[in-house]
């Protein structure tokens, strides 16, 4: 297990049962602060959405759904959704949710691809959440305001955290770095898009990557994004392309970067046509969520994913993801992690 980091003298700081405490502390307390922070109200999602449609989240374009035959629809063929990014989009209309206003939802998912590390799980759980927004919000300005209100709620969640366990101490500086990964390659032009990343956590503690899914002078990608949710192309008023990124922070018992988020405002009309041409996809043109998208059914909107297993992770400093959430994992890892002193559930 090449990828597992193994922290030396790493022991846990809570028990078994304090940790599932802690879980449900830290799962209730922080969506009831975003929500209140974003103003959205809660509503069910699925676990699966029909094959064909486009509406699940296709990631970096090459990850595999998982699909079952469903018999009584004549072996129609459903997919256990990767994130519910085009999914809420939908629900914004059908709620007839207001400008400033939203919804978010428990999302879980099976990311079948995935490799499995410290961090990357089978298993995924976070709060996705979306809100709707005017053409005037559609703004770099906008963002950062949003990314700094969830942060401030992820800073109350980690205040209560240590209040409640005194063994845990906190880490997160008090404010979050924003920079823009074409600065980030200026920067550090020689290392790897996630070597850049750890350079930069490590500067400032919490940092908002802004600008992920297009090429960069260097004619490479920071990170792969699908085309139809993000808008990744749209130029903003630091004269850089981009509408979206990722919260990262300096996570010290990995003495790595951490992502807790992925997040950004959505694409409009103008900036699908553009992403779908310039990945080769405009077939999607013809699915369902595009066709609603580009015939004006749809609000613009702004969202993203909140890892709950990675949150819980940090706040109950954690060295392994499998200590938070059950999972299946190689027999290898397993025997691994509990020589490390990281059982896992």
């Amino acid at each position: 297990m090449s990828k597992l980091i193994k922290p030396a003298g790493y022991k846990a700081l809570l028990d078994m049962k304090q940790t599932e405490q802690g879980i449900k502390l830290i799962k209730e307390f922080f969506q009831q602060n975003i929500s209140t922070e974003l103003r959205l109200r809660r509503v069910t999602a699925p676990l699966f959405v029909l094959q064909g449609l486009g509406i699940n989240d296709d990631l970096n374009g090459v990850e595999r759904a998982v699909t079952f035959p469903i018999k009584d629809l004549g072996d129609q063929k459903a997919e256990v959704v990767h994130s519910l990014a085009k999914w809420k989009r939908l629900s914004l209309a059908e709620y007839e949710i207001e400008p400033d206003y939203g919804i978010y939802t428990d999302m879980n998912a099976i990311r079948a691809d995935e490799e499995l590390d410290n961090l990357h799980s089978l298993y995924v759980d976070q709060w996705d959440w979306e809100a709707v927004v005017t053409k005037e919000e559609r703004t770099l300005s906008y963002l950062k305001e949003v990314v700094r209100r969830i942060y401030s709620a992820l800073l109350r969640t980690e205040y209560l955290t240590c209040e409640t366990y005194s063994q845990i101490k906190p880490f997160l500086p008090r404010e979050i770095h924003f920079i823009h990964s074409e600065e980030l390659l200026q920067m550090y032009p020689n290392l790897s898009p996630k070597e850049r990343e750890d350079e930069i956590c490590k500067k400032y503690g919490a940092v908002f990557v802004i600008g992920i899914g297009g090429k960069l002078s260097n004619g490479e990608k920071h990170d792969g994004r699908a085309p139809d949710y993000d808008d990744w192309t749209t130029p903003n008023e630091d004269g850089y392309l981009g509408l979206n990124g990722d919260i990262l922070i300096w996570y010290p018992i990995l003495e790595r970067s951490f992502e807790l988020s992925s997040m950004g405002i959505r694409v409009d009309k103008e900036s699908l046509l553009r992403q779908l041409e310039l990945e080769g996809k405009t077939e999607r043109k013809e699915l369902y969520f595009h066709k609603s998208l580009l015939e004006g059914k749809l609000p613009l909107s702004i969202g993203g994913g909140i890892g709950q297993s990675r949150l819980c992770m940090v706040l109950l400093h954690k060295a392994h993801i499998g200590e938070i959430q059950a999972s299946i994992w190689p027999e290898e890892m397993r025997k691994e992690c509990e020589e490390a002193g990281m059982p896992l559930i």
